[in-house]
This record gives structure tokens, sequence and C-alpha cells, in this order.
């Protein structure tokens, strides 16, 4: 027997097609779980239709697109309908085309925007859009330049690809040029485009004060994005204080707001704070994701909760029914090994559903190293040593050497040394950096 959705879309196929809506066809296309269906009822219509009949309008075909975003298999039969026919050449239909081209194939949605004789401000936006969400700033900077109208998606668009791609200078120059346009102000989804391209703890605290200040003064709502943006940027620089002022002001907070505080605290070594803000969410009814559990089991490591960081292991997994992954591993076996617990540190990497990496396996060793037990690291320094890159990891030759020589084991001592002179490896120096623009010196 047929599924009722199924029945509904052979329903459609075979009304009349004076009956042939664009609510009703996208409304059976725009269901994600029946991409074969959707097909089979646009091919079906469309062995139906009259001569000299066109059940496609603008506005259907318009909204047909749309609906078929959650379908991409359809979209390639829409466009060739839409080529025999006179539709494409109409500009509302063809950038809803490269829009739907756009999630799923870009050089798709670049062929398609260059075949376009008259785009338009929405298809130019979706195309920059494009551009810079896959680092092609050059096209995009052409793009952009060749528009003679923009407006705040335009500029938004070429101003987060060089935030993403870290070329921050480049991005605030040309923030500065919108605002000196003077007809344009900056939204709210600007502003967190602008906070989320700063890393640097300096150009991040100075900027988000602006950016904060900036939204105070001309009435901008601290919406769920910006606020979240917001409290991440005032934790990360260290500025808690005004992080947790921001979180107070919050007239309804998320499991984002809630996760931001929670990382800052860990980041900045407040661990028992952090788990009490946990505890406060979870009284609150806001359930916790995976990034809140990675922030909280991050603060007990730094504060050596033992018992908290295994109470919130076993509740993320067993009470939440998260699967851990990596950083949750490496945050217990972190806050083992710190404590000398490496027996229980070594467990929990037996117990991974993934291989351990490199960042995983040293700080085992390291602990090992510390508290002078051989015995245990033998079980796990082979592995360590088979994923080094000489390149990259050159003091962990040195560990593994010094561990071997902890448990006279000189011949091994000798063969890691010469594994070092084999690829030319020198253990990393330690070394500190100053951001000059976009350089570290």
């Amino acid at each position: 027997m047929a599924a009722p959705q199924s029945q509904e879309l052979l329903r459609l196929a075979h009304a009349p097609l004076s009956h042939f809506s664009a609510s009703a066809s996208a409304s059976a296309i725009r269901k994600p779980s029946c991409p074969d269906e959707a097909l089979r009822l646009f091919k079906l219509r469309f062995q139906r239709r009259r001569p000299g009949f066109d059940p496609f309008k603008t506005h259907v075909a318009v909204s047909t697109l749309k609906a078929s975003s959650s379908v991409p298999l359809l979209v390639p039969h829409l466009h060739a309908y839409f080529l025999k026919s006179s539709l494409f050449t109409d500009v509302h239909v063809a950038s809803a085309l490269v829009h739907n081209y756009a999630l799923s194939s870009f050089s798709i949605a670049r062929l398609l925007f260059d075949e376009i004789p008259n785009w338009n401000i929405v298809t130019a936006n979706t195309m920059l859009t494009c551009y810079s969400r896959h680092g092609r700033l050059s096209k995009a900077r052409s793009l952009f330049n060749s528009m003679k109208e923009k407006d705040i998606v335009s500029w938004s668009a070429i101003i987060g690809g060089y935030m993403d791609a870290g070329h921050r200078t480049q991005g605030l120059e040309l923030f500065q040029e919108m605002m000196k346009t003077g007809h344009l102000k900056p939204d709210s989804l600007m502003l967190v485009t602008l906070l989320s391209g700063c890393g640097s703890t300096g150009s991040l605290r100075l900027l988000g004060k602006s950016i904060h200040a900036y939204a105070v003064k001309n009435g901008i709502e601290i919406n769920v994005q910006l606020g979240t943006s917001l409290i991440d940027m005032y934790a990360r620089s260290g500025c808690l204080i005004s992080a947790f002022r921001v979180f107070e002001r919050m007239r309804e907070r998320n499991v984002m707001h809630w996760t931001a505080m929670i990382c800052g605290l860990a980041m900045h070594g407040h661990g028992k704070e952090a788990v009490a803000f946990l505890d406060r969410m979870r009284e609150v009814g806001v359930r916790p994701n995976e990034i809140t559990f990675t922030g909280v089991l991050s603060a007990c490591c730094h504060a050596r909760l033992i018992e908290e960081g295994q109470r919130y292991f076993w509740s993320m997994v067993q009470e939440f029914g998260y699967k851990p992954q990596i950083h949750h591993y490496g945050c217990m076996v972190d806050l083992f090994a710190k404590a000398g617990r490496l027996e229980d540190a070594y467990a929990i990497i037996e117990s991974m559903r993934m291989e351990p990496n490199i960042i995983v396996g040293t700080c085992f060793l390291a602990a090992c190293k510390e508290y002078k037990n051989f015995e245990i690291a033998e079980k796990g320094i082979e592995k360590v040593l088979s994923m080094t890159i000489p390149d990259e990891d050159g003091g962990v030759y040195t560990l593994i050497s010094d561990l071997y020589a902890l448990g006279d084991r000189w011949n091994d001592v000798e063969r890691v040394r010469k594994l070092m002179d084999v690829h030319s490896v020198k253990k990393s120096r330690g070394s500190s950096f100053i951001e000059v623009e976009e350089k570290a010196r």
C-alpha cells in the first residue's frame, strides 16, 4: 500500500492541469523524504501537458525552484525545461536556478551565471556569496566592483569572504568604505561577520568593543547571533565580566549563549565557575550540546576536577545520548594523565571509537614522562611514533627518545635518534609572535 505522501503525489500528478498550482507542486517537492516521488511528479505533469499549454508561470517556476532546494536531483530537470521554454530568460527564474546550483555545485552555478545576459542584484548577490564561500576572492571582488547597485547583502558577502579567509585588513577597509558611502548602515548580520573574522586577542577586543558600542548607539537589536558573537568575543579576549553582562541582558538565552560562557570560563582557567554554569543551564531547561560538553570537560581538566569530569562525560553519553568525539576523549585523557592516573588515561584511549590522534598520544606520553612511568608508556609509544610527521612533530621524537632512556632501552633510543637524522628532524624551539596586520613575526 502506498504511503500517504506518495498517494498525494500521485493525486497531484493526475489532477486536471488547470488545478496545477504553485503551492501544490511546491508543497509536494519540498518534502525532503521523497526526492524520487518529486521527480516522478514533475515528469508525469509534463508528459500530460496539452500542446500550447504551459503550466509554469514565472512565479510558479520560482516557487518550485525554491521548494526543490531540498531535492537536488530535480533541479537539472527543471533547468532543462526552462531552457526549452522562454522562462530561462526571466531574471527571477535564472536567479533562483543560480541559487539552487550554488548550494550543491559551484562550477555549474558559475557557468550558469556567466550565461545570464541581464542579471539583477539578487543574482549577483547569490553568485557573490558563492564565490566568497569557496574562497574565490579575486572573482568575488571583480564581480563586486562591476555591480552598479550594491545593497547590504552585497557588502556583507564580500566583507565576509575576506574575513573568513583571514584577510582582516581588507575586510575592515571594505567596511570603512561602505560606511563612507553614507547610505548604508551595517545590520546585525554584518556585525557578526566582523566579529567572527577577528581572531587575535588584541584586535578582537578593540574591534569587538567598538562593534558593541555601535550596536547600542544605533539601536541595533542584540539578537541571538549577535549576542552569541559578543559573548564569545568578550570571553575569548578575557573580558569575562563584560561577557557576563551581555549574557544577563539577553531576553532569551539559547544553548549557544550558555556554551560561549562555559567555553570562555574554561579557556581562562575558571573551571568551577564553568561547571556551575552548566548546572545552572540544566536547571533552567536548556539542553547542552556536544560543544557545551567539550567546554565543561576542558574546564574540569584545567581545574583538576576529576570526579566532575567523569560525571559529565557519563552524562553526555548515557543521559544525553551523544557519541564522544576525539576532543571529548582528548579532554578525558588529559584529565586523568595530569592527575597521574595513567592507567585510567590509557583505558580511555583503548575505549575510543576512532584512532587517537597525535595530540592525544603526546598528551598521554608527556604525562608518563612526568610521572616516570615507562611501563605504561611502552603500550602507546610505537603507535604515537607511527603518527609523527617529521616536519611538524620534532618534539615528539625527543619525548619518545627520553621515554626509552627512562626505561633503559638504549637500542630504541639510538633507533629513534637515527630516525631523527634520516628525516632531518629538529626539536621545535619555543617561539612567540606578534601580529602586524595579518603576518606573524
